[in-house]
């Protein structure tokens, strides 16, 4: 069936409305891909008609995944906020606060942003790919798998984004609960608005499903470093593979996955596509944005105004609203003060604050969205599970030492099977501190979110039990799909 674009519609939320993560052109330099100039809005109606529309349909996505309340921000504060790694110092309702005390409700204002703003990336990408298929002939063949592509991709990383946050972890019964109301189609109205929600088994489904896909028809890699960073390639759909496979216990698959972009020996690196390996650790957050341990981050710019509360280095750095936890990774005697990553810190008022994010305002610092390190300390995980545990503390030992070169593992922490688990988990809350994991690897897990206390502000543990394990539906969702609660 014909879709007919609603002009409206297309206008707000997918047109040229800026650039996506970077362009994907070859005749501009990077300050251009950064800032490009602005361009004439277009109608629904002919929105797929030349190349350079349907160019900027697809940066339209990458652009709604960067917004304030997704992956440009809020999703990564609102992330940090519940798990137990800062303490909340402001009480500030706009800043997470609400996450970090475990009061989150269908009313809370991130509740209905993060849904909404994931939903419009997936609907972006939903335009993209069934605009593409009733326009097969604007661009070429290999353009047109790759728009699909990457559209697949931007879909399975929204998606995946929100069933971690909104549905009950895969692992509590292998999925069976109602998951998320999963919409492939290109809506440019309303009337479709009510749908039952699908189990979280189906929506882990299409998530890997897009991924396959995805990794199918990406390119190998694109002719700059910085657009190896900031667009999906083949190796992007690969390393999402090895989070999301983790993620529903199938460690397998995840091994599988991850052979693919590491070799079989250290110095670990990708040996097809993005030359992926892990770099300096200083470096990779202050000044080699693009480097090639970075597979996937945002490029915030000064056109992007992300400089108040929904600035992840604002609220965790600037404004100091949160401070590291001293009974959190933060305090473990484990993390030597040799260990070049407890330099992302600085002191004030005989508290820390994390220093990953360290640029003054406008804050343009890139935040991660996939680094190589993850995927090897997923990898990691996963051979440890599958039984290769010499496979397994070789990772471990490849992340840890990149950073502190004299660290040895003692013997009871990675000697058998239970104990290596254990400390691939604490490799991964300093690693990865400040981007966004702690909560779901705790929910994955299926523990508990620890209380956490200062002098001043407090929160409850909340066990997996409990209903505010997870995040409540939005109202506003409530209100507009009326199958929405039916099981």
């Amino acid at each position: 069936m014909k879709i007919q674009y609603n002009h409206t519609f297309i206008r707000r939320f997918v047109v040229l409305a800026g650039l996506g993560f970077a362009l994907l052109t070859t005749a501009c330099d990077e300050k251009e891909l950064l800032n490009p100039a602005s361009q004439t809005s277009i109608t629904g109606a002919n929105a797929f008609d030349t190349p350079d529309r349907i160019l900027g349909l697809v940066n339209g996505i990458y652009k709604s995944v960067k917004s304030g309340n997704f992956y440009g921000g809020n999703y990564l504060i609102y992330s940090e906020a519940r798990g137990d790694e800062f303490i909340n110092r402001t009480s500030n309702t706009f800043t997470a606060y609400e996450a970090w005390n475990q009061t989150l409700n269908s009313g809370s204002n991130f509740v209905a942003g993060f849904w909404t703003a994931a939903y419009t990336a997936i609907n972006n990408a939903n335009i993209v790919i069934h605009g593409l298929e009733e326009h097969p002939d604007v661009v070429s063949e290999a353009l047109t798998k790759q728009y699909t592509a990457e559209a697949k991709f931007l879909r399975a990383l929204s998606y995946f984004s929100l069933v971690t946050l909104y549905a009950r972890p895969y692992n509590e019964n292998q999925g069976s609960t109602p998951g998320l109301p999963l919409r492939l189609l290109a809506e440019t109205t309303n009337a479709n608005n009510d749908l039952k929600r699908s189990s979280v088994a189906e929506v882990y489904a299409q998530i890997i499903k897009d991924l396959d896909e995805a990794e199918a028809d990406l390119p190998l890699n694109y002719s700059t470093s910085l657009l190896n960073t900031t667009r999906a390639h083949r190796n992007t759909a690969i390393a999402l593979k090895t989070r999301v496979y983790l993620n529903i216990g199938n460690y397998e698959k995840v091994v599988e996955e991850a052979q693919k972009i590491v070799s079989a020996s250290a110095p670990f690196t990708a040996t097809t596509g993005v030359a992926h390996q892990l770099q300096n650790i200083v470096e990779i957050f202050t000044t080699n944005y693009t480097s090639t341990e970075s597979i996937l981050s945002v490029p915030m710019t000064e056109l992007d105004n992300v400089t108040g509360q929904s600035s992840f280095p604002y609220v965790f750095n600037s404004n100091s609203e949160y401070n590291l936890n001293p009974e959190g990774i933060w305090g473990d005697t484990e993390w030597k003060s040799t260990d070049l990553r407890r330099t992302f810190s600085r002191t004030a008022s005989g508290v820390q604050f994390l220093t990953k994010y360290n640029k003054p305002s406008p804050f343009l610092d890139y935040l991660p969205i996939i680094r190589y390190a993850e995927v090897l300390l997923n990898y990691a995980e996963a051979a440890a599970y599958t039984g290769d545990l010499e496979k397994s503390v070789s990772l471990l030992k490849a992340v840890r030492n990149r950073s502190d070169a004299t660290y040895t593992f003692p013997e009871s922490t990675i000697g058998s099977k239970e104990a290596l688990i254990e400390t691939i988990w604490k490799e991964r809350r300093i690693e990865l501190l400040g981007e966004g994991f702690r909560s779901n690897d705790l929910l994955r897990n299926l523990l508990p979110l620890p209380a956490k206390s200062s002098s001043s502000n407090s929160a409850p543990e909340v066990l997996p039990s409990q209903t505010n394990y997870i995040f409540p539906l939005p109202n506003i969702e409530i209100t507009t799909n009326k199958l929405l609660l039916e099981d």
